[in-house]
């Protein structure tokens, strides 16, 4: 039997191909001697994967020159608390609650800061999204925060909102985290983006931060100097040691990604992928996913059984046909399939082939 289909939410599936190339290079990385994972961050075989990687991410994501990509630690909460030290100024931030992540990041804005909610969809069970022209953001407001893709409810943007129509002149703030690079980015909306590497780029231990230049320089006093955006940027992400590994690693699936055709190629079979997945929901009588139509996540599929008292025999049977990782988060139960870039369609295709067929034995 080949290699299982992993559904994890993250760390999360690798592409194949990437996990082949830094096993093959694993001792020794070019004839260097060395394995990546040995080497100075200074030294000149390093620096040039780093180049390689800073520059494939910017032609990928087509970041623009006035944006700076940084590569830092500590995954997306350590952003939640990184972005106000930096953005804040001490001042009034604005969340848009869409879900459990958002939620988080507003929590720890609050120790920087005043953190208001500008709109929540809580009542909804965050299965729906505020409609931006209902957000409430105060003209003081230093940046307006939002999740573009909230993993555990399965809530997504499918378009980032435009908040200078709204009359705000605040930068928006996006936790990318979990669908970087599986769809383009307006740039023209954004002031900063940010997320943890772990879900569809690469291994945990590296957080990406993209963000205006006009925005870096305004840390608090007592920022951490190594989570200074200025400080890392003057320092071309190496201030510290950053984490080399992990870097490497996202270089590969960088190249893969371009190998693949690019964002445009991704997010065209993201759409396949996730409509496949979501037609046979819409159409069993035991599973069902919950979240609006207009804002379902292309990359986290929540579902949850008609009859709960089945989920163990499903989740032992999916076990069984080499289909892992499917229990949903614990806050809200159920099941999830998280379906990144690194997914292949025949997983889909495995996973329905199964619930239809489970559906069956359960008539």
């Amino acid at each position: 039997m080949g290699r299982a289909f992993n559904f994890s939410a993250g760390p999360a599936v690798m592409p194949e191909a990437v996990l082949q190339q830094a096993a093959s290079e694993m001792l020794d990385w070019h004839g260097s001697g060395m394995s990546v994972m040995e080497m100075s961050h200074r030294g000149k075989e390093f620096i040039s994967i780093y180049e390689q990687a800073e520059a494939d991410l910017r032609e990928l994501l087509a970041v623009p020159d006035h944006f700076k990509i940084l590569f830092m630690q500590g995954g997306g909460l350590a952003e939640n608390a990184i972005v106000p030290l930096n953005l804040s100024q001490g001042g009034a931030m604005d969340f848009v609650l869409t879900g459990s992540w958002s939620q988080k990041s507003l929590k720890e804005a609050g120790k920087y800061g005043q953190a208001r909610v500008a709109a929540s969809a809580q009542a909804d069970g965050f299965t729906t999204l505020p409609a931006p022209a209902t957000w409430q953001i105060g003209a003081d407001s230093r940046y307006v925060h939002i999740c573009g893709n909230e993993t555990i409810h399965g809530v997504e943007f499918h378009e980032l909102p435009d908040l200078k129509a709204l009359g705000c002149d605040a930068p928006l703030v996006v936790d990318f985290s979990s669908h970087v690079a599986s769809r383009p980015v307006n740039w023209s909306r954004v002031g900063l983006a940010f997320g943890g590497a772990q879900k569809n780029l690469g291994p945990a231990g590296l957080t990406l931060v993209i963000v205006r230049e006009d925005l870096i320089g305004n840390a608090l006093p007592h920022c951490p100097s190594a989570f200074d955006y200025k400080l890392v940027s003057d320092n071309q992400s190496m201030y510290n040691t950053p984490p080399t590994y992990s870097i490497y690693i996202a270089g590969l699936v960088f190249q893969w990604l371009k190998q693949q055709g690019g964002i445009a190629a991704m997010e065209q079979r993201n759409i396949a992928k996730a409509q496949l997945l979501y037609d046979f929901l819409d159409s069993s009588s035991l599973f069902e996913n919950r979240v609006a139509q207009d804002c379902r996540s292309r990359m986290n599929v929540p579902f949850f059984l008609r009859d709960e008292s089945r989920n163990e025999a499903f989740l032992a049977g999916a076990k069984a046909a080499n289909l892992l990782q499917l229990k949903g988060h614990k806050s809200v139960g159920g099941m999830r399939a998280s379906i990144y870039n690194a997914m292949p369609i025949e997983g889909i295709q495995a996973l329905v082939a199964f619930m239809r067929e489970f559906e069956k034995t359960q008539a």
